[in-house]
């Protein structure tokens, strides 16, 4: 499998999910050419992946590698113009989120998406964790009763990692779309949406930059209602002072509450009591969502997330950058 990568200044090409480390990995596929507007960011990225041919053109390296999938990382506000040139080629492909920097542009990626048949996936791993393994089973069963609340955190750390991984357009509310609400916030959003299994509308929102003085915001608390009534607390940031993680993920029914903290355990709690139930490390969940894609790609079936899961999500962040105003605190 022949597998080229688009605008690797990108940290996540190396970095957090390591997409180009994991595919590395994969027995049978080959890293036939990198891409980035810098032949420098380029040259470092290849050095520490056996060296693959560089491009600074992803027009060029597709014609020249002929690569039977890519992955498309780079700038939020090149994103929709690189999907479109990646349709148009013809070529199935990963594209990290959230493929613009607003809904209408992700919007027009899904209908030509749509009207191709295109292979299109977009990682959000967080779907693969245990937490939600465990909730879907649960609301299968009917074991929470009637669902009221759903509360789910990722604070992650410090802005400063994206210029010292080669990315410091995310500082740039033009490049980026906003700060942490538009990077993470498709993860929990997605979450919020697969649980409930229902449209959700943002009932208020508010952003921060006063931890890092940034001009995109560092934290930012988004309210939610579901179709149905069930209510939605998401807490997303880069206020984490080391190498680490502050989150939880909670679901919380008139039976039953489903708590994950960020460590390898869960608490269910019932009228019977509580229960501690383990749980294995988030580490492993970038590696399953990219084998799944590719997996999925393989066998000729649709992605497992595709471009309109991320437009529900992205549809939501601009909501919630609506109401808050793109006031910063």
């Amino acid at each position: 499998m022949r597998i080229a990568a688009i605008e690797v200044s990108h940290w996540h090409s190396l970095y957090d999910a390591a997409y180009l480390r994991i595919l590395a990995d994969i027995p049978g596929v080959t890293l036939v050419g990198l891409h980035d507007p810098s032949a420098e960011v380029a040259g470092r990225r290849a050095a520490a992946l056996g060296n693959p041919p560089i491009f600074t053109d992803y027009r060029e390296m597709l014609t020249k590698t002929q690569p039977d999938f890519v992955v498309a990382l780079g700038q939020h506000s090149r994103m929709a113009e690189t999907a479109h040139d990646l349709l148009d080629y013809g070529v199935a492909f990963m594209m990290e989120k959230p493929m613009g920097v607003n809904a209408a542009e992700v919007e027009r990626i899904a209908e030509k998406a749509a009207a191709k048949s295109a292979f299109v996936a977009v990682p959000l791993p967080q779907r693969y964790s245990p937490f939600v393994a465990r909730a879907r089973q649960m609301l299968a069963d009917g074991r929470f009763g009637p669902l009221s609340h759903v509360y789910l955190r990722l604070n992650r750390p410090t802005s400063a990692r994206y210029p010292a991984w080669d990315s410091p357009w995310m500082l740039d509310p033009a490049l980026a779309g906003g700060g942490c609400l538009r990077n993470l916030g498709s993860h929990l959003l997605d979450l919020f949406l697969l649980l409930t299994g229902e449209e959700a509308q943002v009932t208020a929102a508010q952003l921060s930059a006063r931890a890092l003085g940034q001009r995109v915001e560092d934290y930012a608390t988004v309210l939610l209602r579901s179709a149905s009534g069930v209510l939605g607390t998401i807490e997303l940031g880069n206020t984490v002072p080391y190498a680490g993680s502050d989150g939880e993920l909670k679901i919380a029914g008139r039976d039953a509450t489903l708590v994950h903290y960020h460590d390898d355990t869960m608490r269910l709690i019932t009228a019977g009591g509580e229960e501690t139930i383990s749980a294995p490390p988030a580490a492993a969940l970038y590696p399953t969502a990219v084998r799944d894609i590719l997996d999925h790609w393989r066998r000729g079936v649709p992605p497992p997330i595709g471009v309109r899961d991320c437009l529900r999500v992205v549809r939501l962040i601009d909501q919630a950058y609506e109401l808050a105003g793109r006031m910063r605190a």
